[in-house]
């Protein structure tokens, strides 16, 4: 049996085949058990087992890690799991080095922006969910400043200009904000050579002087 084959929930291409090299024609078998929705295809070259056969739920997250890659999670989906924006977002946005990217698959969708490579080493965590299933992400100051560095079309020149994205845009909670780390955020600014990123470094640093004497 298959299951008893491949120990994990999410296999590859060359897994499968190992697993499938005793039949005549092992392609042939893997369109079958796709027909038969025994597995799923994420994508070409990425399975996963159907609820019947998988182990436990599969994570999103992770997946959106083995989609494309490098890549992690961020943007708009980081600042919803953290909390941040009070939407729910249900598309998983990911940062990568790679080229801009989007994938509408079975199990959902999923979206990659480009980042700079000194701007995507730094910034990423290793969560697990409660199944200890890991898988990488922003922190929270990273998922704002990718975003923030993402929307080109939204011009940012002032510091009245990052209190409307931020406040009303976004409907981040002025509390959330000056709970950032600051160092982080100004570190990342020079990964991105932004003077946007600044503006909210210097932002958060006044907002934290106003809570301390207030």
């Amino acid at each position: 049996m298959l299951r008893a084959q491949i120990s994990q929930d999410i296999f590859d291409y060359q897994t499968l085949l190992g697993a499938l090299e005793s039949y005549a024609s092992p392609r042939d078998k893997i369109s079958s058990l796709i027909k038969n929705g025994e597995i799923i295809r994420i994508k070409k070259g990425l399975y996963i087992f159907n609820e019947t056969y998988r182990k436990q739920s599969y994570l999103g997250e992770q997946i959106a890690n083995l989609i494309y890659g490098p890549s992690y999670i961020s943007l708009e989906y980081a600042l919803s799991f953290y909390g941040l924006i009070p939407e729910k977002v249900t598309v998983f946005t990911s940062v990568t080095i790679g080229r801009k990217r989007d994938f509408s698959t079975s199990i959902g969708r999923f979206t990659y922006r480009q980042i700079p490579m000194k701007a995507f080493s730094s910034g990423m965590d290793v969560l697990s969910s409660e199944n200890n299933q890991p898988f990488l992400i922003a922190t929270k100051e990273k998922a704002l400043v990718d975003l923030i560095q993402s929307k080109r079309n939204i011009p940012i020149k002032s510091q009245k200009d990052m209190n409307t994205f931020l406040f009303d845009d976004l409907r981040l909670e002025l509390a959330d904000i000056i709970q950032l780390d600051v160092s982080r955020i100004e570190a990342y600014s020079i990964c991105y050579r932004s003077r946007k990123i600044a503006f909210l470094a210097k932002m958060i640093k006044r907002n934290k002087k106003v809570t301390v004497y207030a």
